[in-house]
This record gives structure tokens, C-alpha cells and sequence, in this order.
């Protein structure tokens, strides 16, 4: 992910790397992150962060390494379901525009556009680069309108973030992981679910062994064209999308 061949730098990302691999073997560590995210989710710790002035309920780590697949891969389409109050989406057309990705365009999902977010997204300097269905994510028609919108493009990154069922986010992976262009990424940000305590979610349709991991699985049982990096799970570590970085290989 970096272009220098200077040695001192080489040995910088080498060194990192390292690190890196090591810390995803730190089991501790990892059950340590995990009680730690449970704690603060007592407190709705995604909720404290805005960009560019709209909330965008997620860690700041995974924002980071969205960021750094976004520089790697430059896509210039990339696709959410789901969009609440339309942080994550300004999040990714900001990052297309400050990379410099010519034509970048972001096409976002969600079965509820509330209004007040609607009238906020459409007033935001980002609102030109976004385009908004109202629709679920799994209905034929709704990703036939989205897939239409996707032939121009040549690298395109899907982020899935909305119902967080087993069976709604399988659906969205038959549907949606055709788009992701090889060398890119489909992003699940909430397959942490898969790790809190079994119960946790108890006003939810979702659970331990009913979530987008578990969906992920399944897929990935069935898509050779597909594999987990867990090596930004280990970088991460704080993340929602523990198990949830999926590369499209093929």
C-alpha cells in the first residue's frame, strides 16, 4: 500500500506488518477488545462521531481503513445499503473527491429514508456525488436500478450496512458481491455482532450465530472468487468488522 522503494521506508511498512500479524496471534488482546467494545457500547460509543457534520455511527478505526483500501483501490463507485443519517455515505464521496477519483459516485439504499436526514444529505457539499434509493437492498427491482448505475464504472467497493439478519445479508451478498470489481473490497461493518455475549441483542431480530459473520461465512463457503482478510481485522482490532473485509480474488 506504499509506493516509496526507499529502504528506511520499506522497513517501516515491513516492521508494521509484522507488528500487525503478530497483534491478530494475541488472543488476550482480542478478548480484551472485544470486552472493551461491549463496555463502551453502553454508552453508544459509535454515535460520538460526525463528518463533515453528519453523524456516522462507526469506529474511527474502521473509517481509517476504509480509507486506506479507498487510496489503494480508488474506486470510483462505491455502493452502501443502508444510510441512516448519511455520514457514511458523505464519508466515502469526501474521500473520492479528495483522492483526486475522477467521476466518483456514491450510491446509497435504504428501506427508510427518514425525511430530516433526506433534507440534510441533499444540502451537504457532498450531496452531487451521491445518489439515494429508497427501496430494500434485496428487492430485485432495487438492485436492478442500482446495477444500471454501475456499468460505467471500472473499480467499485460495497459496503453492506443495513438489516444485520443472517438471511437479509446473505441475500445482499448474492445480489450485491457480483458489482465488486476484482482487487476490491465488500465491507460488512457490523459482523462484530458475532462476537459480543449471545443475548446481547435480545430487542433484535439478530444474534450470535444470526448476523452479517455468519452470512459472510456461508458465502464464502460458496465463492471461491472471494477470501477473508484477517489481516485488517488484526490491524483494527477495535472494529465492527471484526471477520467482516472481504476480497474479491477472481
Amino acid at each position: 500500500m506504499h509506493s516509496s522503494q526507499d529502504p528506511s521506508v520499506k522497513h517501516f511498512f515491513d516492521e508494521r506488518h509484522a507488528d500487525i500479524t503478530r497483534m491478530g496471534q494475541d488472543e488476550e488482546l482480542k478478548r480484551k477488545s472485544i470486552e472493551w467494545m461491549v463496555h463502551a457500547d453502553k454508552y453508544k460509543y459509535t454515535y460520538n462521531f460526525t463528518w463533515m457534520g453528519r453523524p456516522i455511527i462507526k469506529f474511527p478505526s474502521d473509517m481509517i481503513i476504509q480509507q486506506e483500501l479507498m487510496w489503494q483501490i480508488k474506486p470510483d463507485l462505491v455502493i452502501e445499503t443502508g444510510i441512516a443519517h448519511g455520514g457514511s455515505i458523505i464519508f466515502s464521496a469526501s474521500m473520492q473527491q479528495m483522492m483526486g477519483i475522477n467521476h466518483g459516485r456514491v450510491i446509497a439504499v435504504d428501506i427508510d429514508i427518514r425525511e430530516h436526514n433526506r433534507k440534510e444529505i441533499e444540502a451537504h457539499p457532498m450531496a452531487e456525488h451521491i445518489t439515494m434509493i429508497e427501496g430494500s437492498s434485496v428487492d430485485v427491482a432495487i438492485f436492478n436500478r442500482v446495477k444500471e448505475l454501475t456499468k460505467d464504472a471500472k473499480s467499485v467497493m460495497v459496503l453492506l450496512d443495513s438489516n444485520h439478519t443472517h438471511q437479509h445479508v446473505y441475500e445482499e451478498l448474492k445480489l450485491y458481491a457480483d458489482l465488486v470489481t476484482v482487487g476490491s473490497y465488500c465491507i460488512l461493518p457490523d459482523t462484530f455482532i458475532e462476537f459480543f455475549p449471545k443475548g446481547y441483542y435480545s430487542n433484535r431480530p439478530w444474534d450470535v450465530g444470526n448476523n452479517p459473520c455468519t452470512a459472510a461465512r456461508a458465502f464464502l463457503s460458496e465463492r471461491p472468487d472471494f477470501e477473508l482478510d484477517r489481516f485488517l481485522t488484526s490491524k483494527g482490532m477495535i472494529s465492527e468488522g471484526l471477520d467482516g473485509y472481504l476480497k474479491r480474488i477472481a
